[in-house]
């Protein structure tokens, strides 16, 4: 992650350039005033929806740790809409965009799911567990591919189980 942050003054600086390109571009096409209360109206637009998504998430998380629900789902969904109004609130056309792109519904679980999956790579089977509840794995039926060697070169015959659900967690190894 660390590797990524010299990066941040970069893209920042390409995404003013991208911002005044576009303004430029919607200025010529409207007018300059058109376009500057399209701005304008974008991100009064933006904030009032940054307060609605903010009481939003935070009923969405009282009311998962009230019925003692794992509160991830909704923690997640509800960064999607603060990061959509968030970009809305912020003045540019081009963020205002990507806001309200993220605020479709369809776009937004799309959007919720990857950051989901992102957050339980990088967390331990535990907490991802107590913030999303259950993993669901997905179980292939058919033969087995290959058979796994342990350090010895043995090969280890793979476990059979007859088709039954076999209940328990999956323990990943620490990473260092």
């Amino acid at each position: 992650m660390r590797r990524y942050l010299r990066f941040v003054p970069l893209v920042l600086l390409l995404a003013v350039v991208a911002e005044l390109a576009v303004f430029v571009v919607v200025g010529r096409a409207v007018g300059f005033g058109a376009a500057v209360l399209l701005v304008f109206a974008a991100s009064l637009l933006g904030l009032v929806l940054l307060r609605r998504e903010g009481m939003r998430a935070w009923r969405g998380f009282r009311t998962s740790v009230e019925s003692r629900q794992p509160p991830g789902r909704q923690v997640t969904d509800g960064l999607v809409g603060l990061a959509g109004a968030l970009l809305l609130a912020v003045p540019g056309l081009l963020s205002a965009l990507v806001g309200v792109v993220l605020l479709v519904p369809p776009v937004r679980r799309l959007v919720r799911s990857g950051v989901q999956r992102a957050t339980e790579r990088r967390v331990s089977s535990m907490v991802a567990g107590d913030l999303f509840g259950p993993r669901t794995v997905r179980v292939r039926q058919g033969e087995p591919a290959a058979s796994p060697v342990d350090a010895d070169d043995v090969v280890v015959p793979p476990v059979v189980d007859g088709g039954q659900a076999i209940e328990g967690e999956i323990v990943e190894p620490r990473r260092p």
